[in-house]
């Protein structure tokens, strides 16, 4: 491992023991309410999108190497979804 992936884990656990010890639904809900909000609210709804784009980036980014193929596509495909939802809502057509 590099020292900036050793660093980037190393900086990411407090987080992550947090993540961990909280009930197994709940950053689920939580991503889930952001996603609804954000796209369901007005002008600064796509800020709610964003800190979900950036919170499965860096889960995506942490797991990427324990990820095969297949599994590395599938996260960065959301994330893609993620990322174009962003753009629809910060830039609106009308």
């Amino acid at each position: 491992m590099s020292t900036l992936r050793e660093s980037f884990e190393r900086a990411s656990l407090p987080a992550l023991r947090r993540l961990d010890a909280l009930p197994r639904a709940l950053p689920f809900l939580l991503v889930l309410v952001l996603v609804v909000a954000g796209v369901l609210l007005p002008s600064p709804g796509w800020l709610l999108i964003g800190v979900v784009v950036l919170l499965l980036a860096w889960i995506l980014a942490l797991a990427w190497p324990r990820l095969s193929t297949a599994e590395r596509l599938m996260r960065l495909s959301v994330v893609a979804i993620m990322v174009a939802i962003l753009l629809t809502q910060a830039f609106p057509r009308s």
